[in-house]
């Protein structure tokens, strides 16, 4: 069994609570997860074990944790309804459904879209044991196009592609509010909120990060987007809408705190509409599109209706 890992920092603003530091400083992602490493007994703020998430630091204290290791995930086949629209022996592409959760992790370990490749066909061992064959992903509440690799040298290959911003990677999205300009431009850096680890936000000095952007549709409060990645950072849409002040319609994470569409939609607006890239060994040319899901098709169905009333 591994060891757990010591992390030590030394508090740098005086009576920033105990909770808020640790997680500032990649200690903890939560501060459910900073209340089981107290109650643990794996906290000490200068020799003296922490007893309370909100306790206040002074500056210049030093604070040791003790990180347990992450918890191992045992990656099993099971068989589940896969979209395919294309195989061959090396890769095939595949439309995910908005709920399914690409890889296993703690807490989803059945049920994800690795669960049901494994069970299908062989993959490559690039990613093992959690990832193997996955070359991009999506986020769980995201629908649409996967390209997923069987042997190495095509994972390898297919990775190079995205690097090079060789891949053709497009969405279609529903924002929230009318977004003034037809088409242009994001480019603003990315990186994770020191305040909630499970968000991502811009920041200088954050990874570079360009989306593309053409407006299809407006619908009043509610613009229908085409955006194209030139780079592939997590959340990297979601955050840079929000960041215009057009967040994603169904985000929970960067969007309104009450959900618009609730009952109509299951999850966010976002759809990987378009994938295009170059076989790595036959070398053609390969286009894939996607349908909107019913629900999301439906959501802007009403939309239009209501706009023509």
């Amino acid at each position: 069994m591994a060891s757990p890992t010591e992390l030590e920092f030394i508090a740098q603003r005086p009576g920033q609570r105990l909770d808020l530091a640790l997680v500032e400083n990649g200690a903890a992602h939560s501060r459910a997860l900073v209340q089981k490493l107290i109650s643990q007994k794996m906290v000490e703020i200068e020799g003296v074990l922490a007893t309370k998430p909100g306790q206040r630091l002074k500056r210049g204290a030093r604070v040791r944790v003790m990180i347990p290791p992450p918890e191992s995930v045992e990656v099993l086949p099971q068989e589940l309804p896969l979209d395919l629209l294309f195989e061959d022996e090396y890769l095939l592409v595949l439309n995910k459904p908005r709920g399914q959760v690409v890889h296993p992790a703690a807490g989803h370990s059945r049920g994800t879209l690795v669960n049901a490749l494994l069970a299908h066909t062989a993959l490559s061992s690039i990613g093992l044991p959690q990832r193997p064959g996955i070359v991009h992903r999506l986020d769980k509440d995201t629908s649409g196009l996967l390209v997923v690799a069987k042997t190495d040298q095509v994972h390898q290959a297919l990775a190079k592609q995205i690097a090079q911003r060789q891949v053709l990677r497009q969405y279609l999205a529903l924002a929230h509010g009318n977004v003034r300009a037809e088409r242009g431009e994001i480019r603003a850096p990315l990186g994770r909120d020191p305040a909630n680890r499970k968000r991502f936000r811009v920041l200088p000095g954050g990874k570079e990060a360009i989306t593309h952007f053409l407006c299809l549709e407006r619908y009043g409060d509610y613009t229908l987007i085409q955006l194209k990645l030139e780079t592939g950072r997590t959340h990297q849409i979601r955050v840079h809408l929000a960041h215009l002040g057009h967040p994603l319609v169904g985000d929970p994470l960067y969007g309104p705190k009450k959900p618009h569409f609730k009952k109509l939609l299951q999850g966010q607006a976002l759809h990987a509409q378009k994938l295009g890239f170059v076989h790595p060994v036959t070398g053609a040319q390969l286009d894939f599109v996607a349908p909107l899901p019913g629900d999301f098709a439906a959501l802007l169905q009403s939309l239009d209706s209501q706009r023509r009333v």
